[in-house]
């Protein structure tokens, strides 16, 4: 009888313990997806009150704990949440064109290409929309060497609207700084992370705007004068500014580049070689940042930098787009070569400065929906950015 009563309990417990097993499994399930759901409110709060904020939660507390595939699905499952609730409620009527400084008169002489862009044909155009505004500047009395305007380059999306800002650099030179942690801090090579004091003290500081990914995110060289931050890397859009000032972007494949270089920062593969939209390669999906599985774009902020046939710079920056329709709008200005530079809201800045003596300045953000990055372009930066002065 005890044998027979053992043989009755033993498959009678053992389905307890798988029972039990499966219990203590669904609740970790819940509690691993009411952690999810947490975070991501979280983030939904922390990015509509406080982008800073959340730019620090995402690098220093999310990455280390849940890992870079799991911030990317984050990212993408607010920002194309965001992006399906602006499809579905978008009012035509409410869209408002970017607000400029300066009152967009004529400057005299230029050497911009300032004929009007091609609208796109899916809109109504907005006033302003592709009429290349001048944007004054102190420096260059009766010149106009920076002009702004503003195209929609995704036939879906009448509310994604991309900046641009065309400088003359016949005039004016580009520098490049590295962050006080990115890129290179992680391998041991921090960066100075600010404006060289000889350039704000000369009173000629112009503007500064945002550079590249994190060294998490790809990893891709910088070199600034004799300091190498990260090693180039084959395959990636490459942007090189040479002592004299004259700057190029290319595909770079290991070829030379000469020794009178001031500065070289990669970002991804390019978006536009030699004329031509190279965005759809499928190889070089995963290389764009914040992407999916590698498949599905994530509609977000995303800046640009291109360089039409006179050499003149063409900034992007806008909202809720992919690398296809940037690469879009960088073209329709004239660019025939261009790299994507940094993405989401509190990464893409561009400032314009104004001296005011004594190598001090005032500062305006290139339109009001973007980050002011001045104070720490002056007195010190995690990221990497790049710097425009007179010559």
């Amino acid at each position: 009888m005890k044998n027979f009563s053992q043989q009755i309990r033993t498959p009678i417990g053992s389905q307890h313990r798988k029972a039990d097993s499966k219990r203590k499994l669904s609740k970790w399930i819940k509690k691993i997806g009411l952690m999810f759901l947490a975070l991501f409110i979280c983030l939904v709060l922390l990015i509509k009150f406080d982008m800073n904020a959340v730019a620090v939660l995402t690098d220093s507390v999310l990455r280390p704990v849940i890992g870079d595939g799991n911030v990317v699905w984050l990212e993408k499952v607010f920002f194309n949440a965001s992006d399906k609730i602006k499809q579905m409620t978008f009012d035509p009527n409410s869209i408002r064109p970017p607000q400029f400084e300066g009152d967009g008169s004529n400057g005299g002489k230029s050497n911009l290409n300032l004929n009007p862009l091609q609208a796109n044909n899916n809109f109504k155009p907005l006033s302003g929309e592709g009429i290349w505004r001048n944007h004054p500047l102190s420096l260059f009395p009766n010149q106009e060497v920076m002009a702004v305007t503003f195209v929609r380059s995704d036939p879906q999306r009448p509310y994604s609207i991309t900046t641009l800002a065309q400088i003359d650099m016949s005039q004016m030179k580009l520098g490049s700084v590295a962050g006080t942690q990115q890129p290179g801090g992680p391998v041991g090579k921090p960066g100075p992370g600010v404006v060289p004091k000889d350039v704000v003290n000369s009173g000629k500081l112009v503007a500064a705007f945002d550079g590249g990914f994190q060294y998490k995110d790809g990893a891709f060289g910088m070199i600034v004068g004799n300091t190498t931050y990260l090693p180039l890397k084959n395959d990636l859009g490459t942007l090189v500014g040479y002592k004299d000032g004259s700057l190029k972007i290319v595909d770079y494949q290991g070829q030379p580049f000469g020794n009178d270089i001031d500065f070289i920062r990669q970002n991804c593969p390019m978006l536009i070689d030699n004329g031509a939209i190279t965005v759809t390669n499928q190889r070089d999906k995963e290389f764009w940042g914040r992407l999916a599985a590698g498949t599905v774009d994530i509609y977000t902020w995303r800046s640009g930098i291109g360089l039409t046939a006179k050499g003149n710079l063409i900034f992007a920056v806008g909202n809720n787009l992919t690398p296809l329709t940037l690469a879009a709008a960088l073209k329709s200005a004239g660019a025939v070569n261009a790299i994507q530079l940094d993405i989401n809201p509190i990464w893409v800045r561009f400032n314009i400065f104004e001296p005011s003596g004594l190598g001090k300045y005032t500062s305006t953000t290139l339109t009001k929906d973007l980050q002011d990055g001045s104070k720490q372009y002056l007195n010190g930066y995690q990221k990497d950015f790049f710097y425009v002065y007179k010559k």
